[in-house]
């Protein structure tokens, strides 16, 4: 049986949404080109803000061009970055996975494996801290890493940049980098800067839940029922105080911005102890940040297992049974985390609703979308 579950939203209030939306739209293409990197002769992208999302933070001395987005999608998608090219951005980020990697390590070029699960490529222009322990602190800077890293792509940056300033066949690439930037003189700043570029136009917003948000279409009563647990804090009421047999997951995975993550590191109940990954700790040296890792966002999570750090759970079934367990204690467990209580004490059923919620956040319009995909 399906039921129209509209959102409480009076028409007025959507309509001063929407307006905030176009502008905030206006302001990311008024950001002034700063800098020797920008070409004033390029032509503005126009990054097209979902409803209900808020407006994305451009750096100013990197504002969106039609040039630097093409070049960076070409970039991003360039085998010969890797050291054998044989290798690109997206082999560990695959369309089909939501930009992700179906394995819970990625393996390099040399066949040596990561730590941890390369996390999905999606609304990442609302990220912040990037990578898993958060040593990232802009987009552009996270993009340097994979590239040299010995057990990536194992380029080492001046051989990269080598390899795109003698390309001209099939790729012009001082070319494009001259149409993007102003020079042809390529550089590893200029490279990062594009394929920031491509990946803050990778944007999902029309999944069946956006759709919903929007009033186009209905929600069934299990997905209903499943996004109620969603909201509703977790536990027993008999025995949490504060319990209302809900799933607890909107303080971490809140749809305020409609980005399904706050984005925060957090211990999630996973180890007891953090010999083998220590987190945010590894970053920050501070043995409180022990076990702390980047809540990822939920969007298409249907389509990205492995899930957590070391892609421990294969299944999103997996993944509700550890939270309803409570998880493992720790000395920097989060607050949020039941595990003194006996965890969420969701009833079969209620997992079943709220993993039909989960699916709702699918966005398959995304994952085909032509613009993102391989263009060599």
């Amino acid at each position: 049986m399906m039921r129209s579950r509209q959102p409480h939203q009076q028409t007025w209030i959507l309509w001063i949404l929407v307006l905030a939306c176009l502008t905030s739209c206006e302001r990311c293409q008024e950001a002034e080109c700063e800098g020797a990197d920008c070409n004033p002769a390029a032509t503005p992208y126009v990054l097209e803000i979902p409803p209900f999302f808020p407006p994305m933070d451009i750096p100013a001395d990197n504002p969106l061009t039609v040039e630097g987005v093409h070049l960076g999608r070409m970039l991003f998608w360039e085998k010969s970055l890797s050291q054998d090219g044989s290798m690109s951005c997206g082999s560990c980020h695959l369309p089909e996975h939501g930009f992700s990697d179906p394995s819970p390590y990625s393996t390099g070029i040399t066949g040596a494996q990561g730590l941890r699960n390369a996390m999905a490529l999606i609304n990442i222009g609302w990220a912040s801290n990037y990578f898993w322990d958060g040593r990232g602190a802009s987009l552009e800077e996270q993009i340097l890493e994979p590239v040299s890293h010995p057990d990536e792509m194992a380029m080492p940056w001046p051989d990269a940049v080598a390899q795109l300033q003698a390309s001209t066949e099939p790729v012009d690439y001082p070319n494009l980098f001259l149409k993007a930037f102003g020079t042809d003189e390529i550089n590893s700043e200029l490279t990062t800067k594009a394929i920031a570029q491509f990946l803050r136009t990778m944007i999902s917003a029309d999944s069946k839940f956006d759709q919903w948000r929007r009033g186009e279409t209905s929600l069934s009563d299990e997905e209903f029922a499943g996004y109620e647990i969603f909201l509703r804090e977790g536990g027993d009421p008999e025995t949490t105080p504060g319990g209302q047999f809900g799933g607890d997951c909107f303080h971490c995975h809140g749809e305020a911005g409609l980005q399904f993550s706050d984005y925060l590191f957090r211990n999630n109940g996973l180890d007891s102890t953090f010999v083998n990954d220590a987190g945010l700790a590894g970053v920050t040296g501070m043995p409180l940040d022990s076990g702390r890792f980047k809540t990822p966002t939920l969007r298409n999570v249907s389509l990205t297992a492995p899930y957590m750090h070391d892609g421990r759970f294969t299944t999103l079934e997996e993944v509700l049974d550890h939270y309803n367990t409570g998880g493992v204690p720790s000395s920097t467990i989060d607050p949020f985390m039941k595990y003194t209580t006996g965890g969420l004490a969701l009833s079969p059923v209620q997992k079943t609703h709220l993993l039909a919620f989960l699916e709702t956040l699918t966005d398959t319009s995304f994952i085909a979308a032509s613009q993102f995909q391989d263009p060599h």
